[in-house]
């Protein structure tokens, strides 16, 4: 079962007549920030987290993202949740005996996540560390190092491009010596795969393997979702 795409249920997909739709088209769609969506829609936040809680209550995989990284840590790992939304990756982490800081930008989301599964009873395993904050600010991200960063759901399709090259440089900031940064978020949203890698590298970081989704299907020319395994290098603009 692959794990669900939270924009699906947020955001309108730009039309087949918008340029950029196709996997790794040169030209971006229109770009929407989470920022513009909650401030159009201030109730936006609580139906996002009526209808996470309504597909998990149907038996939806949305924890298949943790599992991947899970797959991929040491035991007791130092782990990154960037961009952790409702808390489902950095909770199935933590229970899973890793070592979870997660961030946010919404406050409503990391209230929520802190309540149910540190606060409520669903508190399992390692406490997550919760934290609200904006991915391009460097004070508002948790420290680290961290040998593992996941950021899932489409969170950096919804950074705003002047601050995509940041907060890939902050999260690389972040990373220990041997660490990696998985992300993944679709190509049709607003950020091509050239414009991605292109801010990567600037950040210091590089591309080490790409695929087209959680479930490690390969990426080709026709992918509209990438899923990219990010190690760091030396130099870039940070």
């Amino acid at each position: 079962m692959s794990p669900i795409d939270p924009m699906s249920l947020s955001t309108p997909r730009p039309s087949p007549g918008v340029s950029g739709t196709s996997g790794n088209s040169t030209t971006s769609a229109a770009h929407t920030t989470w920022a513009s969506v909650t401030g159009a829609d201030p109730e936006h936040s609580r139906r996002y987290i009526a209808r996470w809680e309504a597909i998990e209550g149907d038996g939806g995989d949305v924890v298949g993202e943790a599992r991947l990284i899970d797959a991929m840590a040491q035991r007791g790992a130092r782990i990154l949740d960037a961009g952790a939304g409702t808390g489902r990756i950095a909770a199935h982490l933590s229970a899973l005996g890793h070592r979870v800081s997660a961030v946010d930008i919404d406050p409503q989301l990391v209230d929520y996540a802190r309540q149910r599964y540190t606060e409520g009873e669903e508190s399992v395993g390692v406490p997550v560390d919760w934290n609200t904050g904006d991915l391009a600010e460097d004070s508002e991200v948790p420290a680290g190092p961290f040998d593992f960063i996941v950021s899932a759901g489409n969170v950096l399709a919804f950074i705003p491009n002047a601050a995509h090259r940041q907060a890939l440089g902050v999260l690389a900031s972040r990373l220990d010596e041997a660490g990696r940064l998985v992300v993944g978020f679709g190509l049709q949203r607003g950020r091509s795969l050239e414009e991605f890698t292109e801010d990567a590298t600037a950040a210091g970081l590089k591309v080490s393997q790409m695929f087209a989704g959680w479930d490690l299907q390969p990426f080709t020319e026709a992918s509209d979702f990438l899923v990219a395994v990010l190690v760091r290098t030396e130099g870039g603009e940070q």
